[in-house]
């Protein structure tokens, strides 16, 4: 485990993205964080991860596909300039866009919501989201900083509400919906088991617990959200999952463990500490930054 926890220290620190909580803040246009939209929308190399899971994401920006007997399902759609890379990259491995029956979200923010729209347009699928995060996606703001041009998003129209504990299915696979409000009200990791080489395993795709551009303090991006951070963090610390995924690289080391895969028989994406060691540290960077807005937020007193 320890080696876990040092893997992720200073990373989360990382993702806080300064480009983008200063634009938030400062209400600019999306011309102020271009670099980091460049940065971030790099095209990446799809590949097969486990079982029917495959990566079509961007460099930093995880894009998901998952192969049933039924058709396809895709999770998040990245940047606004993300979708033709993630179309790209799911015609490179062989499938049909055609053929992605459901389009899912880990959350209503605009480097991973982003391309949600053209890919629904382009692949007729339908779009499930959580409650928390319909009016974001349909509006295409970031909820508490709707006036923010800089993160926008084309808007998607939700065609079926999941809740906390529902089940998607798709042909023999399942997906179960744990909403983790916190970085976003309807913030979605999804639960999934697997089989690999006849082996079972529990995969989360893990949506987010930074605080990044989230004002908690003292006008929060929307109320109760600093009491739901800690309820999420409580409800995680009983979730169980050997494989874990996320929608940013730096979350779960996505090229270190690329470069990996296939040296041996141990598939680098299988760690039963990972999840913990990542939610553990997230937890501890929450209060730091809650401490942190506290601290600037007297100073202005």
């Amino acid at each position: 485990m320890r080696d876990v926890v040092a893997l992720f220290k200073g990373r989360l620190a990382g993702l806080v993205v300064c480009g983008v909580a200063a634009a938030v803040a400062h209400g600019a246009d999306r011309s102020s964080i271009a670099a980091l939209v460049a940065e971030w929308n790099q095209p990446a190399e799809p590949f097969h991860v486990l079982g029917p899971i495959y990566y079509v994401g961007t460099e930093e920006l995880g894009a998901w596909l998952i192969q049933t007997q039924a058709g396809l399902i895709l999770l998040d759609g990245g940047l606004p300039e993300s979708a033709p890379l993630i179309e790209n990259n799911i015609k490179r491995l062989g499938f049909r866009l055609t053929d992605i029956r459901y389009l899912l979200n880990s959350h209503a923010h605009f480097d991973h919501s982003g391309g949600l729209a053209q890919l629904k347009r382009d692949t007729g699928a339908q779009m499930l989201a959580s409650a928390g995060d319909r009016i974001s996606l349909e509006t295409g703001t970031y909820l508490g900083s709707e006036d923010v041009a800089a993160v926008t998003a084309p808007p998607v129209a939700v065609d079926r509400v999941i809740g906390d504990g529902d089940i998607v299915q798709l042909g023999e696979v399942k997906l179960t919906a744990l909403v983790m409000p916190g970085h976003t009200r309807g913030c979605t990791s999804w639960l999934m088991p697997i089989r690999d080489q006849d082996v079972a395993h529990q995969v989360i795709f893990y949506c987010s617990t930074t605080v990044a551009a989230n004002r908690l303090v003292p006008k929060p991006q929307y109320p109760g959200i600093i009491d739901d951070y800690r309820a999420t963090f409580a409800r995680l610390k009983e979730v169980r999952a050997d494989v874990f995924l996320s929608n940013h690289k730096d979350f779960f080391d996505l090229w270190g463990k690329r470069s990996r895969l296939g040296q041996s028989t141990n598939n680098p994406f299988i760690n039963a500490d990972e999840l913990q060691a990542f939610v553990a540290l997230s937890a501890v960077e929450f209060e730091r930054d809650l401490a942190a807005q506290s601290r600037a937020a007297l100073r202005k007193e």
